[in-house]
């Protein structure tokens, strides 16, 4: 077992108090804390003690680190990656490819010579990119599209002539016709549907409607963050989700989504391709969002999880990664599992135990576990573990 040192990553949208409250350091920090990165992603692995990346240890011994069928489904390379997240302000709408989508959009351009630091580059890697958030906070978020008659309803409550062109889009072709419509705006007309959205929208949160009234809100403070941008109407679109603490909401490849504010566990597949569409100064590669993105309309479910080995797990219908949620007490608790893990303290003090090796781990530090290696863990402390969902 190896105790990890994991980066942080410190994007404008961070939290100045949640990340550095759970690594002990001073809060309010000097700067936004957005995520801490528990892994071995090649842009930013996690660290052992002699200054080798889990990600160079992995590849120079990865049938003992990975275990057999890791190694054989995914390669030479941890499937996963684990994250606390924690937003202040939105992150940008995005959304994820497949495999196969992630596979031919990267090798289209590395034929084209895209260099991977290009901020027009679209798919970094050609991998997909499924993940799971589990809220440690009140969490808020745009998630997926909600049913068009409902979308049809928000937007034709706000009265405004700027919308007919999306509602008429919307009602005659769907998601599929009204969202490349509003992506593909002129930026003057962007500028004056948003900032007409945004003032009817406050003015319903004004008179206290109950009716969208989230929805709007978040409209109208949206625009004041990204005025002018479609991302904005797009909101009006999709589903507004509250997570309370303990819940989780799996978000699948093509799922249109924001986090606007909160913190969480975030596991995912091992990707770092993004697909923007709104609420974002960064590139909007139009074509390939609309190729990637699934307009299917419907309510998202929330996930509560269910008692597995070691504590309670949060099921998803992929096998790059699986999370569980683990309270130990004094009694040496068994965490074993066929694949790798990574484990991370995030209250209390854990001792995790395996043959003649123990590591200690702090609140707010983790450590990695070979594959199959039999583990224990007593406390008290609340630990969130990762590893795959093969078995």
């Amino acid at each position: 077992m190896w105790q990890l040192t994991s980066p942080v990553r410190h994007y404008p949208w961070g939290s100045r108090t949640v990340i550095p409250d759970l690594l002990g350091l001073p809060s309010p920090a000097g700067q936004p804390y957005a995520e801490l990165w528990m892994g071995a992603h090649p842009d930013a692995p996690s660290m052992l003690a002699d200054g080798t990346g889990l990600d160079a240890a992995i590849k120079a011994n990865p049938d003992r680190l990975l275990g057999p069928k890791v190694r054989e489904r995914f390669g030479n390379r941890l499937p996963f990656l684990m994250k606390v997240l924690a937003a202040d302000t939105p992150l940008s709408l995005q959304a994820h490819p497949t495999t196969a989508q992630a596979e031919a959009g990267f090798a289209a351009e590395e034929a084209a010579g895209v260099p991977h630091d290009d901020p027009t580059r679209t798919f970094k890697d050609p991998f997909h990119k499924p993940e799971i958030l589990c809220a440690i906070t009140p969490v808020e978020a745009l998630c997926g599209f909600r049913p068009v008659q409902e979308s049809l309803h928000c937007l034709a409550k706000l009265q405004l002539p700027e919308l007919m062109p999306t509602i008429a889009a919307l009602a005659r072709g769907g998601l599929r016709a009204a969202i490349p419509q509003l992506l593909a705006l002129s930026a003057r007309r962007r500028v004056s549907l948003v900032r007409a959205v945004a003032t009817k929208a406050a003015g319903f949160v004004a008179e206290h409607d109950p009716e969208f009234i989230n929805t709007y809100r978040w409209a109208a403070t949206l625009a004041d963050i990204y005025p002018g941008d479609p991302g904005v109407v797009i909101s009006l679109l999709c589903n507004h989700l509250r997570l309370a603490p303990g819940e989780a909401v799996f978000l699948p490849a093509g799922n249109l989504h924001a986090y606007l504010c909160g913190a969480g566990i975030e596991v995912m597949a091992s990707s770092d391709n993004v697909l923007r569409g709104g609420l974002t100064n960064k590139h909007v590669d139009l074509a390939a969002l609309i190729e990637v993105l699934d307009f299917t309309d419907g309510k998202v479910p929330v996930l509560h999880p269910v008692l597995g080995p070691g504590g309670l797990r949060y099921p998803v219908p992929v096998d790059d990664f699986d999370l569980t949620r683990c309270q130990v007490d004094d009694d040496p608790g068994v965490l074993t599992t066929s694949g790798p893990q990574v484990i991370l303290c995030a209250e209390g003090t854990a001792v995790l135990t395996a043959a003649d090796d123990e590591v200690v781990l702090e609140q707010g530090s983790s450590a990695f576990v070979p594959a199959g290696l039999p583990v224990s863990a007593r406390g008290p402390a609340l630990l969130y573990r990762s590893t795959t969902g093969l078995r």
